[in-house]
């Protein structure tokens, strides 16, 4: 059967219970109508979504249904090839949401892109595959969430991947790209691996001049070892802290992304058990006992269309490329009375009986139950909206709104992290050197990349990912980092949060920041990260963030988007990191190995003072596309949502199963921990099955 043309076709615009009616489902026969109910119903068909729903279905006793908000992609060229990171942000796969105008900054929104489509964030992301530190992972656990440390966490790691080595070992030696087999997988199904061409200006060569060679093998590595800090083994054994070419979610055979879509969902589609249905809005969760909220659960002619955030002002900067992108253009009534349950989460014990969902605004709503158990894995910032809508979060909240509240969890939507950046403009002189920015102003040199990637698989169209990074300690690049730290450490904890939060929440931050101030003061723990693009933007990332964000409704109207409030940068901690990072960035521009690339320094300038920098950050100030933590994995004591089990706290069999439940971001990009966190869960799911 040719499934892509069944994912043409699977585009929902009606979805009749009965057991007469079209209804458009993959993996049965496309006229199939939906179950009267099913075991397991998945909301959010992303990563975690996909990966949970693939797993519970290898059980063929049980019945899984995934309901994902946006439609399938048509495999086209944006999605599949390398070359078109990031330009299909903003477009029909992508939300569209923007953040509230952030006053600490410059008082403008900006962006948030997130998936709208089968497969989420692994359509639209970097492609870049890391994990982050030991220390990271061993810092959940220590929150109250046992076996969640490294060890706990490594096995689904390793689960979740294929993972091919560099393809030539005269390419590894030059690129210092090495890897530890014991800390990889080779039956999982993601494949991981390298783009089959690297810029030269990344090359030993350059090192040699300088009598380097011996342990640099880049032009940045170079100059950052020249600096004191290392090139990492492998940037995936636990041990995060330096520089390395991190591999990416890549087919090493046809270099095409490997993203959730088709590698959990594709190849097992024929699965009788195995039911998604796109295009259709999870509205609310179904509490036994509690009522909902009329404008909820009743469609509202002409109303708003989720995600109409920045009216296509997205761009791919969070991705590092900065000024100058490197991406070929395509070719182409009264309401109800007001019901309650308990709403202690201590003391309650709530069961979620299905959920209600509908195509837009102004469609009917529909119901279909679950029998076990409820997963939402609609991502950190819909996850928490849907618990809202659904009256599981801060009571002051949904009473704001007229939400009956069935659990009053104050967690829910605070703790929002996000990786923050900021990008440079270094532009590289010395044209000897080809640069990835030839792909958009010279049309023979893209022609000609175009021929031989669709050939024979090769040039700079399969290195479309900008995968040579750097984690930073900062010890290593700041003789102030002793003093940041010391300030950092003497806070109160309530000095920089938002204004009004429970006691719990406060409680919960209190240890974080302890923890981040422990840790930080490593030299084996990230404080930033540098995403280098090959043609003149070092772009710093704030990778461990002391600030912490809001994300709340903005109205019981399920199609409205939510209010993302990431506050980046509201505790100046987070400032200064980043303030010493382009410091260090005019370091690592005046060292040998660079010098060759006669770089201008035009964003910052090379004068720049701190004031002027600081203009450049709150002007500058993007989302790495990272929002984390707003459905936490903590103690009820430390404003947690979810146990350690994922469980909704509260709640016999309701879920969260995504970036959410981080209750700290780690220093990594984030797709490679969510498919490990879903991994994981699913044993924990199908031992509590029957729960």
């Amino acid at each position: 059967m040719d499934w892509s043309a069944l994912a043409l076709t699977a585009l929902v615009t009606c979805l009749p219970l009965s057991t007469t009616g079209a209804v458009h489902l993959h993996g049965r026969d496309i006229n199939a109508p939906l179950l009267d109910s099913y075991d397991y119903i998945v909301v959010g068909c992303g990563i975690s979504g996909l990966v949970v729903t693939n797993r519970l279905s290898e059980d063929p006793s049980v019945n899984v249904l995934c309901i994902e908000a946006g439609d399938p992609d048509h495999y086209e060229p944006i999605i599949q090839d390398p070359v078109y990171v990031g330009a299909d942000i903003g477009g029909i796969y992508d939300w569209d949401l923007s953040t509230t105008p952030q006053t600490q900054l410059d008082g403008a929104a900006r962006p948030m892109p997130q998936g709208k489509v089968l497969g989420g964030g692994s359509i639209l992301n970097a492609m870049c595959w890391n994990r982050g530190g030991q220390d990271d992972y061993n810092a959940w656990a220590a929150l109250g969430n046992p076996g969640w440390d490294w060890e706990g966490m490594l096995p689904y790691f390793i689960k979740s991947e294929t993972y091919t080595p560099v393809y030539s070992a005269d390419i590894a030696r030059e690129y210092s790209i090495n890897y530890n087999p014991a800390v990889h997988g080779t039956s999982g199904p993601v494949q991981v691996s390298y783009p089959r061409f690297f810029y030269p200006q990344s090359s030993k060569s350059t090192a040699t001049r300088f009598g380097l060679a011996h342990h640099l093998s880049a032009n940045l590595f170079a100059a950052l070892n020249y600096l004191g800090v290392p090139t990492e083994f492998d940037p995936n054994d636990g041990s995060s802290a330096g520089a390395a070419f991190v591999p990416t979610d890549l087919d090493p055979n046809n270099q095409t992304r490997s993203d959730a879509r088709r590698t959990y969902f594709d190849p097992y589609v024929s699965r009788s058990n195995f039911h998604v249905i796109t295009g259709q809005h999870v509205t609310r969760l179904l509490i036994e006992g509690v009522g909902s909220n009329y404008e909820v659960s009743n469609p509202t002619p002409g109303g708003n269309e989720n995600g109409n955030g920045m009216n296509g002002m997205a761009s791919n900067e969070g991705f590092g490329f900065g000024p100058g992108g490197s991406t070929p253009a395509l070719d182409n009534s009264t309401a109800p009375p007001r019901l309650s349950r308990r709403q202690s989460p201590s003391m309650s014990n709530l069961r979620i009986t299905g959920v209600e969902f509908a195509a837009n605004a102004s469609d009917v709503r529909r119901t279909i139950t679950a029998t076990r158990e409820v997963i939402v894995a609609a991502g950190s910032l819909h996850s928490a909206q849907l618990l809202q809508l659904s009256g599981i979060g801060p009571s002051s909240l949904l009473n704001s709104f007229t939400i009956p509240v069935a659990l009053d969890l104050p967690g829910v939507g605070n703790n929002l992290q996000d990786h923050c950046l900021v990008g440079t403009f270094y532009p590289y002189n010395n044209l000897s050197y080809p640069m990835p920015t030839e792909l958009t102003t010279n049309a023979t040199y893209n022609a000609q990349a175009e021929l031989e990637y669709n050939t024979f698989k090769t040039g700079p169209w399969t290195a479309g990912s900008p995968n040579a990074l750097a984690f930073n300690p900062l010890p290593l690049i700041s003789n102030n980092s002793a003093s940041i730290l010391g300030r950092a450490n003497d806070q109160a904890p309530t000095a920089y949060l938002a204004d009004g939060l429970d006691p719990t929440i406060v409680a919960g931050y209190t240890l974080q920041k302890q923890s981040l101030v422990r840790r930080l003061s490593e030299t084996t723990v990230a404080s930033y990260e540098i995403i280098n693009n090959n043609a003149g933007s070092l772009t710093v990332a704030v990778m461990h963030p002391f600030s912490r964000g809001q994300c709340y409704i903005n109205s019981a109207d399920p199609f409205e988007p939510p209010s993302i409030d990431p506050r980046w940068l509201t505790n100046p901690v987070d400032r200064q990191v980043l303030i010493e990072a382009l410091l260090f960035n005019r370091q690592i521009l005046a060292s040998p190995p660079m010098l060759p690339l006669q770089a201008a320094q035009f964003v910052p300038t090379v004068d720049a003072d701190e004031a002027a920098i600081n203009q450049i950050i709150n002007s500058g100030i993007r989302t790495e596309f990272h929002p984390s933590g707003t459905c936490a994995m903590l103690p009820l004591e430390q404003g947690g949502v979810v146990d350690p089990h994922l469980r909704v706290h509260g709640t016999q069999n309701l879920r969260v199963v995504d970036a959410g439940i981080f209750p700290m971001i780690p220093a990594a990009h984030l797709q490679a921990v969510v498919y490990a966190v879903a991994e994981k869960v699913n044993l924990v799911q199908q031992a509590q099955s029957r729960c």
